[in-house]
């Protein structure tokens, strides 16, 4: 299947949507520009699906808040609907529930650890890795933001914004945010070590043309 069609079958937000490609363009560049040998379609298999059912942790009453003029009334009710179907078929936990939809498709082992490996308390892990595919995935996960790509850096700015207020980045554990930014820091240092660009090469620009060819990848 074609990410558009899983999308569409598993009524997945148009933001997420977006997400996951512009995640996924991201990996693309980075698979393109490595020098180290990597399992290129598990890698933008899981990308493409590793917020499937981040439905789960969106607070839609200050979604149009955080994205102005990209919800109607309408689409608020309709989202908090497929919000709540999401729930009772997988769960309340937003990660389990998409590794949940992407064993429901089939996929492979190799794509739900690449999914797996994905979030805040991976950080130290993954750097620790010798697997290039696992620092990859998280790596270009970090470097999309609500509006687009950034840096690493303004990420880590932009989680510790929208997560203030509820203290729920790492749980309020300043030490462990530390060690997951620090792990991310290090995982930078070592992708680009073995990658013929530079961080700031990663451009909005650069990435919305793999976006557009990723479209038609097939899961």
């Amino acid at each position: 299947m074609r990410p558009l069609e899983i999308y569409q079958k598993y009524r997945i937000m148009p933001q997420l949507m977006e997400h996951q490609l512009k995640v996924a363009g991201v990996a693309k560049v980075l698979c393109d520009n490595s020098t180290v040998k990597v399992d290129e379609a598990n890698i933008l298999a899981a990308c493409l699906l590793h917020d499937m059912g981040n439905i789960i942790k969106f607070d839609l009453s200050v979604t149009d808040r955080l994205l102005p003029g990209r919800f109607s009334k309408q689409d608020l009710a309709l989202w908090q609907e497929v919000k709540n179907q999401v729930i009772a078929k997988y769960g309340k936990d937003e990660h389990q529930a998409s590794l949940a939809i992407v064993r429901e498709m089939g996929l492979s082992q190799r794509i739900l650890e690449l999914i797996d490996c994905i979030g805040f308390q991976h950080g130290q892990s993954n750097a620790d890795s010798a697997d290039f595919g696992k620092k990859i995935c998280a790596y270009s996960d970090m470097r999309v933001g609500p509006l687009g790509v950034i840096s690493l850096e303004q990420r880590f700015e932009d989680l510790r914004l929208r997560y203030e207020d509820k203290h729920r980045l790492m749980g309020g554990d300043e030490t462990a945010r530390l060690e997951f930014e620090n792990g991310l820091r290090q995982v930078e240092a070592q992708l680009f070590r073995e990658c013929k660009i530079r961080p700031e090469e990663i451009t909005e620009e650069k990435v919305s043309t793999e976006m557009d060819n990723l479209k038609n990848f097939g899961i």
